[in-house]
């Protein structure tokens, strides 16, 4: 299987499945030096992982993170760093009813035609478990990126938006809610419309915005290898990712150019951000927005006509453990995705001029 490896010079790799023994990664062209706090990179999986609340999964996993190499008397060495997350609350058998049978808009199918095997059990390596990992690298990113600084936040759960301009939004606010929105109001609707949703035994989907500060000029390359391109791409390779928007987005299409421009300041700033920080694919010093869309998620409590591996029209309906909203689990996965992207560009950058 190819294409398990993110990035070109700070580059992460990783590896297991939803049920296997462990999921982890090694990442590699960690800079030297970096004093590590090992608690922060913890508060992340933290944030990510399955039964924190009671509107997602109830899986119980700890999601411990154990580093094996590349760290002494904590800070990096500049050598890959290795590390797991042991998988200790696997119910294999809640999987055993569709060994044979391809859930909807699920990868089954695709896998099984691709590879001519496929792990049946959480759906293997097309699980969305392996984004603990990304999480892990994620949050080194961050340390080795500072100050810059990263603030995603649920923005939409199903038809419930917030209408907020995202430069007034209470950021604190974030982590005071188990939807992880920063309008408190909104917060509690989006928690009982998905305590709703998980009764009828269905899913939704929602919106993570995400808000980068204190970003440098300079970051990104132009022309194949544009920030917001590599942005795009980070993005939609997390599990349920439809869309992705940076700036002003679809919105600017209704726009005129004199409305649309951002007006300089004799410092170089912008009198207003429709760019959303990058321009000709470079950083230009403003804060970096984008918004990620999440699909429902696909396993549903419900009865659905589906299809077998014998080509048979079957019936079939999702048991186990899973979230009816995957948005409040992404938002550290999205910040994580940024802040590696981020990395690399900071990286490619000391090699701009002299």
């Amino acid at each position: 299987m190819a294409g398990n490896t993110y990035g070109t010079i700070f580059k992460l790799s990783t590896f297991g499945e939803s049920h296997g023994k462990a999921i982890g990664g090694v990442i590699d062209g960690c800079p030297a030096g970096i004093e590590l706090d090992l608690k922060a990179i913890q508060y992340d999986l933290d944030r990510r992982k399955p039964g924190q609340s009671a509107i997602v999964t109830q899986r119980k996993e700890p999601d411990e993170v154990e580093f094996f190499s590349g760290i002494f008397e904590g800070k990096t060495t500049g050598t890959p760093i290795g590390f797991a997350i042991h998988n200790t609350n696997q119910k294999s058998n809640d999987y055993s009813h569709i060994k044979d049978s391809y859930r909807p808009s699920h990868a089954d199918y695709v896998y099984d035609e691709k590879y001519g095997i496929r792990d049946y059990r959480g759906g293997g390596r097309s699980s969305a478990r392996e984004t603990a990992s990304r999480v892990v690298a994620g949050a080194i990113a961050k340390q080795f990126l500072a100050p810059i600084t990263f603030h995603a936040y649920v923005s939409a759960v199903g038809p419930l938006r917030l209408n907020s301009d995202p430069s007034s939004l209470d950021l604190s606010e974030v982590e005071n809610n188990p939807v992880r929105c920063p309008d408190p109001e909104m917060a509690a609707e989006m928690e009982s419309y998905i305590k709703q949703i998980r009764k009828e035994g269905d899913t939704i989907g929602g919106v993570v915005s995400c808000i980068i500060k204190n970003v440098p000029v300079g970051l990104g390359e132009p022309v194949f290898d544009k920030l917001h391109a590599e942005l795009g791409k980070a993005m939609l390779s997390i599990n349920a990712v439809k869309g992705f928007e940076y700036g002003s987005g679809f919105e600017g299409t209704q726009m005129k150019g004199s409305a649309h421009n951002d007006l300089f300041n004799l410092d170089g700033t912008t009198k207003t951000n429709q760019s959303g920080g990058i321009q000709g694919g470079i950083s230009n010093g403003m804060d970096i927005y984008f918004n990620v869309a999440f699909k429902p998620v696909a396993t549903i409590m419900q009865n659905q006509q589906t299809i077998n591996s014998s080509g048979e029209r079957v019936a079939m309906q999702g048991k186990g453990r899973h979230d009816p909203c995957v948005v409040p689990r992404a938002v550290p996965i999205v910040e994580a995705m940024a802040a590696l992207v981020l990395a690399d560009f900071k990286l490619l950058k000391r090699t701009n001029k002299i």
